[in-house]
């Protein structure tokens, strides 16, 4: 959906409640679910966790994903209009005992809402401070809009459009990391295909990550966090902070060794969660190889 048409229905939906705009995201999931060529990949990526079932549940499956997928603009709205968005947590203290110190870093995935994971962060913590690196191709339409509700939330955000696989972008990542704050970095997607990958099983297929988060980690020696933000309920989430991956190569000749190690230990947690909440799944292009 583009800027127009999306403020526009965030206009009507101001005026009508809530409801509208329910009605109208489900209503274009199910056009997509319908016409999109992005569904035999969903398809594809279900019948590869539930392969015991047959192909009616994996496309079963499929439309349930899309359908929770509208919960994002859903809870986006009433966050913007209301402060009454509410949370659980569990592990939050590791991350507390980083802030303002040596600093960390948090891998991101598209399993669960990671955006209302920053924005939630945010509001827990006055004192953090928040580097988000995302895609460039999120900055169209109503992901631009995205990100600029998520830099009035007093998060920073550098795009990888800007970045480019630039030094300078790199380098405002450590001083920030060394300063005490708190950069995320996507964990599950790969933005540029120059960008530099690393290999790991999931679900029993090869399954490809960036190798940024890792690099970052051993430059820095800042703690490497597994986060995720899980729907309990309308306008209500469940955070959760895993224990840091340890990325401490022996030498400089282990160091792809050790990276591979971290990576593999973040797609079995990612597995683990996604078996959990397989409906929470938002990553629609190609991941299993």
């Amino acid at each position: 959906m583009q800027g127009f048409w999306y403020r526009l229905l965030l206009r009507m939906t101001g005026l009508c409640g809530p409801w509208l705009l329910a009605l109208i995201s489900r209503s274009i999931a199910a056009g997509y679910f319908l016409f999109s060529g992005r569904v035999p990949e969903s398809r594809r990526f279900y019948a590869a966790l539930y392969p015991e079932k047959g192909r009616l549940y994996h496309l079963w499956c499929a439309f349930r994903q899309y359908q929770n997928f509208t919960t994002i603009h859903f809870d986006r709205f009433l966050a913007s209009r209301t402060d009454t968005t509410t949370f659980t947590s569990q592990g939050m203290g590791k991350l507390e005992s980083v802030i303002g110190r040596q600093g960390g870093i948090l891998l991101m995935s598209h399993l669960g809402n990671w955006e209302m994971a920053a924005r939630l962060l945010r509001q827990q913590k006055d004192a953090l401070r928040l580097l988000l690196y995302v895609g460039a191709k999120e900055k169209e339409g109503v992901e631009h809009m995205q990100k600029e509700d998520l830099r009035r939330a007093g998060v920073t955000i550098i795009s990888a459009e800007q970045g480019s696989g630039s030094p300078f972008s790199a380098m405002e990542g450590i001083r920030f990391l060394r300063s005490g704050g708190v950069i995320s970095m996507t964990g599950d997607i790969l933005w540029r295909s120059d960008q530099h990958r690393v290999r790991v099983t999931f679900l029993g297929h090869d399954a490809y990550l960036p190798e940024a988060p890792y690099i970052f980690a051993l430059v820095s020696d800042a703690p490497l966090f597994v986060f995720f933000a899980f729907r309990t309920g309308k306008n209500t989430y469940r955070l959760t902070v895993s224990d840091p991956i340890e990325i401490k190569p022996k030498s400089r000749l282990d160091r792809a060794q050790a990276i591979a190690g971290a990576a593999q230990q973040y797609a079995d947690l990612l597995e683990k969660m996604l078996r959990e909440h397989p409906f929470e799944w938002y990553h629609f292009e190609r991941f299993l190889q």
